[in-house]
């Protein structure tokens, strides 16, 4: 019979793992983890706001992807467009950065397993005599190590002739040189550092699931347990 086990801190595991999912995806599609130099506007380039001329456009660039703005001769005006820079996984700038979206490729599926299965440990909290919550943990301690690895390769492609032409000539592996770290980066880190307390966490949802009250309102023939 099932029973449905719902606690606080199983829960609260349970949405961190989405979180978490959730954030590293985002930042991986993102293309703002690093933010060029700042580019004049044109004189003909003027802010509809104010009626003066536009500020400074700073173009950001990704690991596969980019945003930069494009000219409208005819209109007189520029519009920003985003996408991939690399339409295959050869085209990307750097080795590195190969390595890079490989890493966090793969740390990247492992939470999104996690996250799926996670919302069933609900009414599944074992298989094979194994409980989902450890195994889960784990998984998510080998992702987190995916992507640390990923992080720690990605500045060392900062010296890529794809990021000197957004940063400028002073840029080099592990320099930024003219550019600045963009919210992706920043994003994937603080996903990385949560992806680890989720690991830890994931004992506490398991003790919270199989505590002696638990097994009292089992004996009791609840199918529907709600703790605090």
């Amino acid at each position: 019979m099932c029973h449905v086990i719902v606690t606080c801190r199983s829960m609260l595991w349970t949405l961190l793992s989405i979180v978490v999912a959730f954030a590293e995806l985002i930042a991986f599609m993102s293309a703002d983890w690093l933010i060029g130099r700042a580019k004049p506007s044109g004189p003909e380039e003027t802010d509809n706001r104010t009626g003066g001329p536009q500020e400074p456009y700073r173009p950001t660039l990704g690991i596969y992807g980019r945003c930069t703005r494009i000219s409208h001769m005819q209109f007189s005006r520029r519009d920003t467009l985003c996408g991939p820079y690399a339409e295959t996984f050869g085209e990307i700038a750097s080795g590195f950065w190969q390595a890079t979206a490989i890493f966090l490729a793969m740390g990247i599926m492992i939470l999104c397993t996690v996250a799926f299965v996670s919302v069933f440990t609900m009414c599944v909290q074992s298989i094979m005599k194994k409980s989902i919550f450890n195994v889960c943990g784990l998984l998510q301690g080998i992702a987190g190590l995916f992507l640390i690895l990923g992080l720690i390769l990605y500045p060392a492609g900062w010296g890529c002739q794809k990021a000197i032409s957004y940063c400028g000539p002073y840029a080099s592996a592990y320099k930024l040189g003219d550019c600045s770290l963009g919210w992706a980066f920043y994003t994937a880190i603080g996903g990385t550092v949560l992806t680890f307390i989720c690991a830890v966490f994931s004992a506490q949802a398991e003790i919270a699931t199989s505590s002696d009250k638990v097994q009292e309102e089992i004996e009791e023939g609840k199918n529907l347990i709600c703790l605090l």
